[in-house]
């Protein structure tokens, strides 16, 4: 399946135009790399192409897959910028010297790992295209890293897993993070891997066994209630993900609920509150394990009802129930929308930050508003553009780390890294409630201000006007906002 046909067959455009470019790009790589062979003695031009492949399976547009097909033709091929410019324009070499800039960057200790941070953000605030590109590149190098020389395969798969990873996660496209995850594990944690694998082989047949038979019974429950327009499906648990749960749950695998899912699409939002009460009818649902991401959606924007219920096989088993466009978004994440770039009505206001990073017409004077940027992108953004190196460790931190939900008294959702405290949930709000916080309520009792905050925790914060920062809160805190205003409150006094 490498010919220029199987590439032009998965692009989703009709139109000549897009045709042309990806035909152009083809043949333009292809010639580019015919001299050039990878480790797996392959020619060169086959990763250019199954790059290109993964961003147009990702949906992404001609310009992003042609920019796939050349991602390598500067730095490998030695082709010059002003040749690439000339045949395919402006903005596919912009994302081309992206994508090569990011090729430089070797996770080599945490010194170089810093900068490579920093440069991997500047890249997102400029272009998000350029890390998808550069996602479906590493992709395509950890499905051959086999043949790569033993002594480079834990770097790779080290960067891999602490890097590429959670920015895969964090766009929302858990299509490329979950594989991106299964492929670093078996060289980074061999022994975890084989485990791992083990006990999965042992639960993995008698589930899809059971969930089939449970999915035709929740059909048919749900079609009586009136519930028809309906798609079913399952999907198991990645290797890496069952790895972090069972080392959370002592290695007990009948402790993991979730290793198998019902996943069931439906129309609209009511039907999927509707069909969630027909199932809790019918089946006896798991206390404490019915999640409302419709509502409260994850920081990266993952939405879905989630219950784990009692099947009547003996087992238990995870309901998630979402529309089809929650579940374009779970798998794609960013990419889901990038694919709509022209057609600006279809991108509602909530994304309007992705319209404002991907600067196609925007010359170097334009400033972006972010006023809607998500907050995680544009702190990044303000961090980079001041140059500033310290305090990188804070934003890896805030970055890399899984995320807890809270609320403002008013019901507000507040997204902090996991083990903030009250003075970084202060400071997420404004900088003057953080430097005149006298003390906190957490879930309506009185709590010292360095109290762990967890999930679902209601905050109020009590000000007073002469309350003020001290030194000591630095060592409170979480998130590198808070100590940020800390630090220059305490340094103007």
């Amino acid at each position: 399946m490498n010919s220029k046909k199987d590439i032009l067959n998965l692009i989703k455009s009709n139109s000549k135009k897009d045709i042309d470019l990806v035909g152009r790009a083809f043949d333009f790589s292809q010639k580019a790399h015919q001299e050039q062979k990878r480790f797996s003695g392959e020619p060169y031009f086959v990763h250019a192409l199954e790059t290109a492949k993964i961003l147009a399976d990702l949906g992404m547009t001609a310009t992003t897959v042609s920019a796939g097909l050349l991602h390598d033709c500067l730095e490998d091929a030695n082709i010059p910028r002003e040749v690439i410019e000339k045949e395919f324009g402006k903005e596919i070499l912009f994302l081309i010297e992206g994508v090569t800039k990011l090729g430089k960057l070797k996770y080599r200790g945490a010194e170089r790992h810093k900068e490579s941070l920093r440069k991997l953000f500047v890249a997102i605030s400029q272009d998000i295209r350029v890390i998808i590109i550069k996602l479906a590149d590493r992709l395509h190098n950890m499905q051959t890293l086999k043949y790569v020389p033993e002594h480079k395969q834990e770097r790779i798969a080290s960067e891999t897993l602490e890097i590429y990873v959670p920015i895969a996660y964090r766009l929302g496209i858990r299509k490329l993070s979950r594989q991106l995850e299964d492929l670093a594990f078996p060289y980074l944690y061999p022994k975890e891997y084989e485990k791992t694998k083990e006990l999965f082989k042992q639960r993995k047949k008698e589930d899809l066994r059971n969930l089939d038979r449970f999915q035709r019974s929740v059909k048919k429950t749900l079609a009586k209630k009136g519930i028809t327009q309906i798609s079913a499906d399952y999907r198991i648990k990645n290797l890496y993900s069952l790895y972090k749960k069972l080392e959370r749950k002592d290695w007990n695998i009948d402790k993991v609920y979730d290793i198998s899912a019902l996943r069931i699409i439906l129309s609209d939002v009511p039907e999927c509150y509707k069909a969630l009460g027909v199932i809790h009818q019918v089946y006896r649902p798991l206390p404490g394990r019915i999640k409302d991401y419709i509502a409260f959606p994850k920081p990266n924007n993952y939405q879905a009802l989630h219950t784990t219920i009692f099947t009547g096989y003996g087992n238990v088993v995870e309901i998630q129930i979402k529309t089809k466009k929650m579940h374009q978004e779970a798998e794609y994440g960013v990419a889901s929308h990038i694919l709509y770039k022209e057609k600006t009505k279809i991108l509602g206001a909530n994304l309007a930050w992705i319209k404002k990073l991907l600067p196609f017409k925007r010359t170097q004077k334009q400033e972006i508003n972010y006023d809607d940027v998500p907050s995680w992108i544009k702190e990044l953004v303000e961090y980079q553009s001041s140059g500033k190196k310290d305090n990188l460790e804070d934003i890896k931190a805030d970055f890399f780390q899984r995320r807890i939900f809270v609320f403002t008294p008013k019901g507000d959702v507040v997204d902090l890294p996991i083990s903030s405290t009250s003075i970084d949930f202060a400071y997420s709000i404004h900088s003057d409630i953080g430097d005149r916080m006298s003390g906190v309520k957490i879930n309506n009792k009185m709590v010292s201000i360095d109290t762990v905050l967890k999930n679902g925790d209601i905050v109020e914060i009590i000000t007073k006007q002469k309350s003020r920062p001290s030194r000591k809160w630095l060592s409170y805190c979480k998130t590198a906002t808070a100590k940020k205003h800390i630090r220059s409150f305490l340094s103007q006094k």
